[in-house]
């Protein structure tokens, strides 16, 4: 981790000198900018120019190592979730060729190689498939919280612990952790039926019954979790997952490689590997390009 973390510290400072070198001879050409008037391709240059922008606050700005910190975020939260969701999608989609097959006659039928986001998320089947992969397969399978008070927490239906007593409550203290275990919500067959060890989209069409209790920020699921602390970039990982679906089923059919077992490592978020060869993070798959009549 600390060899990973040189690493990015290296690379990371060296891109935030360069931008910051571009924005400033941007500036010596145009004058100040302001932060209305910011206009970048990608997103670290839009947040130097946004720190280095004549009508902000000195006490508003970002010294470098906390630019650099916003890098981890961009490639952590922005990039590798989405990236293992998307990985995980595919997955189930080669073991499930049917539901692949149904998803790409949908995507098949719309006339744009490069539609917009609203086109894109006028797709029923396509946002029924995220949402399930969402629920089956959970990038991030778990996170905690800390209890900020001493409080009670009330419970949905009583528990008996270890003495043979019934508790309708939950009793934290500040400063205790609290673990939110993702995946066991969003597979419990209490919440979405006997079949929730199932990867099947159309449940999406049906009444939810027991999940739709569940308070998540985004379809009844723990996936970006719930409350103030949710998620803020859950609407860009989804629209960003289903274009990246749209592109690839159109194009590609994906099927498993016949004999091997695919495990989950969590590694901040979950990847896969082949049973037998748990050093290296891989998906193997068998893929072909579409012909199209």
């Amino acid at each position: 981790m600390r060899a990973s973390q040189a690493t990015t510290r290296r690379i990371g400072m060296q891109l935030v000198r360069e931008k910051k070198a571009a924005v400033m001879q941007e500036m010596e050409r145009k004058g100040d900018v302001e932060k209305s008037k910011i206009v970048g391709r990608d997103l670290l240059s839009t947040l130097i120019r946004a720190n280095m922008a004549a009508d902000l606050a000195p006490a508003h700005r970002m010294r470098d190592e906390e630019v650099l910190a916003q890098i981890s975020t961009f490639i952590i939260a922005g990039h590798e979730t989405t990236a293992s969701g998307v990985t995980w999608a595919l997955y189930s989609l080669a073991q499930n060729p049917e539901i692949q097959e149904k998803l790409r006659a949908e995507l098949s039928q719309v006339s744009e190689e490069a539609p917009s986001m609203d086109e894109v998320n006028a797709l029923p089947y396509l946002d029924m498939v995220v949402k399930e992969s969402l629920r089956f397969h959970s990038p991030v399978h778990g996170t905690m919280r800390v209890a900020a008070t001493d409080d009670e927490i009330p419970l949905a239906q009583p528990v008996i612990d270890e003495y043979g007593k019934s508790h309708d409550t939950i009793k934290v203290q500040a400063g205790d952790y609290i673990g939110v275990d993702v995946i066991l919500m969003n597979k419990s067959k209490a919440l979405w039926g006997e079949d929730a060890d199932k990867f099947r989209p159309e449940r999406w069409e049906e009444d939810l019954n027991g999940a739709n209790d569940i308070p998540g920020v985004y379809s009844h699921l723990m996936s970006f979790i719930g409350g103030p602390r949710a998620c803020i970039g859950y609407r860009f990982s989804i629209i960003e997952a289903k274009a990246l679906l749209f592109v690839l089923l159109r194009s590609f059919e994906f099927a498993p490689v016949p004999g091997q077992e695919i495990g989950i490592k969590n590694v901040i978020v979950a990847r896969p590997f082949v049973k037998g060869q748990e050093k290296s993070l891989a998906l193997p798959m068998i893929i072909k390009k579409v012909t199209r009549s």
